[in-house]
């Protein structure tokens, strides 16, 4: 695969500097053995070591319980770990596929000064890999999949990316930039932004990729991830989940239709969020408001749309919604706003620079743009916007969904 820039890139080679653990962790396939072969080429010095732990032999490197005899191990493989004036560099992809590495990891950083460069694909297992002297000598990271600024750059599409969040919401229309990009947008909703998944042309092909990572997913993450025994169970709910995507999660209602305990749909969904699958966006409750309110339910969304178009056969509106969420998720803190009386506001987001109300209309009509107006100044939101799929004639004061890159 041909190596394009990712945002992610900058900040992480910034980190190769500290002597600190530099973490990288994602949904599997969203590029980071790719990175940390990027970043390995970046450092100038021979003394590196690229240890992948998919190979069952190289697992056995990490299995002894002398950690000195793991750093003869590396020296045997070339790493010189006598220099002091010349820091060994150790990258290590799939650290969830070794237990108990993290006294190795701590004993040979504090012993021979290593500087470990590492990925992994739970945030559970990290918190506990990391949870006693290694949690403060760590700094992680997350890898997802491509937002649309970086697909248009795997398709080595031209385009202006030179706003920040608070330039971003306030620009007008641009036509000719929508008739443009368009068709990439269609395709970025229609199949997600998997980085294979870009590369490829064919819709036949993407779907074939797709398949392969959630079926990797099922069989690999989760078996090697979880103590879940029954792979049926696991994709019957994620199909059920596809079908609602954007809705409020109801455990209860939930296991009634899969025939699976309320305490087991919520530990599946704990670990599809914990390994990257999904996304819950919680509620935003007002002080004054409360008894008005929706105040405790929690939405979700898949981390890429490809899941979506292989699952089940969800609504354009509902992939529409799902990619805006993942085109929003790095720009800050994202809530929902719901009255008990069913009004809402798909998005709140809150960044560094402000909070604005966003809802999510394939067809944005100015009526609606006064009710959004109405309900974000009741949740006391002085901004608020429209995000469109379709462009709509005589109707400008809206943002176009393919903007937010």
């Amino acid at each position: 695969m041909p190596l394009f820039p990712r945002k992610i890139y900058p900040a992480l080679l910034e980190h190769l500097k500290s002597p600190n653990l530099t973490v990288i962790i994602g949904l599997r396939r969203t590029g980071k053995t790719t990175t940390l072969k990027y970043l390995m080429s970046q450092i100038s010095s021979d003394n590196k070591l690229y240890i992948d732990f998919e190979r069952l032999d190289n697992r056995d490197l990490f299995s002894f319980k002398n950690y000195d005899t793991i750093a003869n191990n590396l020296e045997q493989l070339g790493l010189s770990l006598n220099k002091k004036s010349n820091r060994a560099y150790l990258f290590l992809d799939d650290i969830q596929l070794v237990r108990n590495i993290s006294g190795a990891l701590q004993y040979l950083t504090n012993h021979y000064g290593i500087k470990f460069i590492v990925t992994g694909s739970s945030s559970y297992y990290f918190e506990t890999l990391f949870s006693g002297a290694l949690s403060k000598r760590k700094k992680i990271f997350e890898l997802t999949t491509l937002d649309f600024a970086e697909f248009l750059d795997f398709k080595q599409i031209p385009h202006k990316d030179d706003y920040n969040s608070s330039k971003l919401f306030s620009k007008k229309f641009n036509e000719i930039e929508y008739e443009r990009l368009r068709g990439y947008y269609e395709e970025y909703i229609s199949f997600g932004a998997f980085p294979e998944v870009a590369l490829v042309s064919k819709a036949e092909a993407k779907r074939d990729i797709i398949f392969d990572i959630l079926n990797s997913y099922i069989r690999i993450d989760v078996k090697t991830l979880a103590d879940f025994r029954n792979p049926d169970n696991i994709e019957k709910l994620l199909k059920m989940l596809a079908q609602r995507v954007g809705e409020k999660l109801d455990y209860s209602k939930l296991s009634k239709l899969s025939g699976m305990s309320r305490e087991t749909i919520k530990n599946y969904i704990d670990f599809f969020e914990a390994s990257y699958l999904i996304s819950r966006v919680p509620v935003l409750a007002t002080p004054n408001n409360a008894n008005r309110e929706i105040i405790k339910a929690q939405k979700f969304y898949f981390s890429d749309n490809g899941f979506l178009s292989v699952l089940a056969d969800s609504s354009n509106q509902s992939k529409f919604e799902n990619a805006i969420f993942t085109q929003l998720r790095d720009l800050g803190t994202l809530k929902y706003y719901q009255l008990k009386n069913g009004a809402k506001i798909d998005f709140i987001l809150k960044s560094k620079t402000q909070t604005i109300a966003l809802e999510v209309k394939e067809t944005p009509l100015k009526q609606e743009g006064a009710k959004l107006e109405k309900l974000a100044s009741f949740a006391k939101i002085k901004n608020s916007r429209l995000i469109g799929r379709l462009a709509v004639a005589n109707f400008k004061n809206y943002i176009w969904g393919g903007e937010i890159r």
